[in-house]
């Protein structure tokens, strides 16, 4: 595999630009996985469409987003990051711009398919390009400031979408991505360093089998709540993914050249951060999908309202990653995250505990306090962890396996809460929905405690450095690998669809 070609600098580079840069393309691309769900009572008011296309309009982004991440991240390496994040970046403002416009709910699903291969071909580059302008030494507080804006980004989604639907229109939740991307792209353009990975060809088989395989199991997750676990299409699609994947593996275990080297998984770290990434992402998105449709649909506040007192555990990200950040490079990773996994899953455990259908908000906010805390102290180490757990040339494809890792988890975990909330209660009334919501708390609580466990595999800062100088890099780079105690992937702050019924049925309202 050849080396990776040092990036290029001409008055570029500066680590400031590149978090500004990639902090507002991150915060783009996952505001706008949850952002639709409290609009859809609006967008079906003015363009029509059944309940299956309302559905659509949150899974089309989620659906393509998922699907060619790796594809994207493989893009880049190959024919340059910059000039791929600048490519994805211009496709997914132009599609925010479409779907604003569209006369149609066609129109709007059709838009969101393309928003989502934009985000999926823009988003694993932001941190293998935040990675290449920032020294080694001052990452940790560099990656919890853009861990901070993309948690926030994901968690604030439905705030945000039901603050503009409400007091101005469904059509600026797409708007509001067009002067943001307008203003980044030549800031990009100029203030970025171009970097690539390797030197091989794009493996054309390992990308369809790949891309493939997380179509059939995204698509499976997303139609399962609402068709239903037993349909034939859901299963078909399952089983179908399931097989592709596993023909994914074998291939790129005996291929030259695979767009994913699956002797990457051998290392603890890699495994250990990918582990515990997918499965945070489990709890914590369906959790964020139940309790914004509690808040407003059994404590009866507006989708403003809820937002805002949310806030304690969506907007902590942005007060404490930065100080996670520093307190990973002085540390190591291992730690923090698994701290911040664990004060998560016991947040989400608080707040099944006093979920009732008049619970005061004194009684919630503690829950939210150290759910918020624990989101933050997860976010920015799992970043550091990621980008040291590989060789420089291989962290674009790293970034994108862990945020198509992310994304599956996203729709995985709100598909399986909400069966959860299904089984045990339903909308029927707000007695019913607390029925439901507290099962399902608990299952992310349990999942989420999980993840906890799955970052001890990580390996300390003392193993990282002797790993990396086994590997046979070089004295500075088994250094930086103590410094950020080598470890895993990470990368996007995440996505998900889900069960739009729930938005606009019942409780979302």
């Amino acid at each position: 595999m050849s080396q990776q070609t040092a990036p290029t600098s001409t008055g570029r580079g500066s680590a400031a630009w590149a978090l500004v840069i990639t902090s507002v393309a991150g915060f783009m691309a996952a505001l706008d996985n949850l952002v639709v769900t409290t609009a859809l009572p609006s967008i079906r008011k003015d363009l029509g469409g059944a309940l299956d296309d309302l559905e659509w309009t949150v899974s089309a982004y989620t659906l393509t987003f998922a699907v060619l991440l790796m594809f994207g991240a493989a893009l880049g390496d190959r024919f340059g990051r910059r000039r791929l994040f600048i490519a994805g970046l211009a496709v997914f403002t132009g599609a925010s711009a479409a779907a604003a416009m569209a006369p149609g709910i066609g129109s709007l699903i059709a838009a969101r398919a393309v928003q989502g291969v934009g985000a999926a071909v823009m988003m694993p580059l932001t941190l293998t390009l935040l990675t290449a302008a920032v020294p080694a030494a001052k990452r940790g507080m560099m990656y919890g400031i853009w861990g901070a804006v993309n948690g926030l980004a994901v968690a604030s989604g439905p705030l945000i979408g039901g603050s503009l639907t409400e007091h101005v229109s469904w059509h600026w939740i797409f708007w509001l991505n067009v002067p943001l991307g307008l203003v980044t792209l030549p800031l990009a353009r100029l203030r970025l360093a171009e970097s690539h990975g390797t030197g091989a060809r794009l493996d054309v088989p390992g990308t369809l089998l790949a891309s493939g395989g997380l179509f059939g199991i995204v698509y499976g997750l997303v139609r399962g709540p609402s068709d239903g676990w037993t349909d034939t299409v859901v299963l078909t699609a399952l089983f179908a993914g399931g097989a592709l994947l596993a023909g994914f593996v074998l291939y790129s275990s005996r291929a030259a050249n695979p767009m994913l080297p699956m002797r990457l998984f051998r290392s603890r770290a890699f495994s250990g951060i990918n582990a515990a990434s997918l499965l945070m992402f489990v709890g914590m998105f369906g959790s964020i999908f139940l309790l914004s449709q509690y808040m407003q649909g059994v404590l009866g506040y507006s989708p403003t309202e809820a937002g805002l007192r949310m806030l304690p555990w969506t907007g902590m990200p942005m007060l404490v990653a930065p100080i996670a950040g520093i307190l990973s490079d002085r540390v190591g990773g291992r730690p923090v995250v698994a701290a911040g996994l664990l004060l998560q899953a016991v947040g989400l455990g608080y707040m099944a505990a006093v979920a009732t259908t008049d619970a005061s908000y004194a009684a919630q906010l503690p829950a939210l306090i150290v759910s918020g805390i624990g989101m933050a102290l997860y976010f920015a180490p799992a970043a550091n962890l990621v980008m040291s757990s590989v060789r420089p040339q291989e962290q674009g494809i790293a970034s994108g396996a862990n945020n198509a890792l992310r994304e599956v988890g996203g729709a995985l975990g709100i598909a399986v809460m909400s069966s959860i909330f299904s089984a045990q209660g339903g909308y029927d009334s707000a007695q019913s929905f607390v029925d439901g919501l507290r099962p399902a708390l608990v299952t992310g609580s349990a999942v989420v405690a999980l993840a906890a466990v799955a970052a001890l595999v990580i390996p300390g800062r003392r193993s990282a450095a002797r790993r990396a100088a086994g590997d046979g890099r070089t004295p500075a780079a088994a250094s930086e690998a103590t410094a950020l105690e080598g470890t895993a992937p990470a990368a996007t702050a995440p996505a998900a669809t889900a069960s739009a019924a729930a938005a606009v049925e019942g409780t979302a309202r």
